[in-house]
């Protein structure tokens, strides 16, 4: 699985979580030796959380 990082790396400080990707620096941290099972789990959180993220910067 392709990584769904998208250049924009920027982590949002109150959530922990990149403003790009949505994904936590842990979750960054592991995608390179991570299972396919794995990484399927972290995308599937990925959709909410860049809605949130949306959402916050937003207002």
């Amino acid at each position: 699985m392709k990584s769904p990082c998208n250049d924009i790396c920027t982590i949002d400080r109150p959530t922990g979580l990149c403003v790009g990707c949505g994904r936590s620096l842990s979750e960054i941290g592991e995608w390179a030796s991570a299972s396919e099972a794995r990484r399927q789990a972290i995308f599937a959180l990925l959709p909410a959380r860049i809605a949130a993220l949306g959402d916050k910067f937003r207002g």
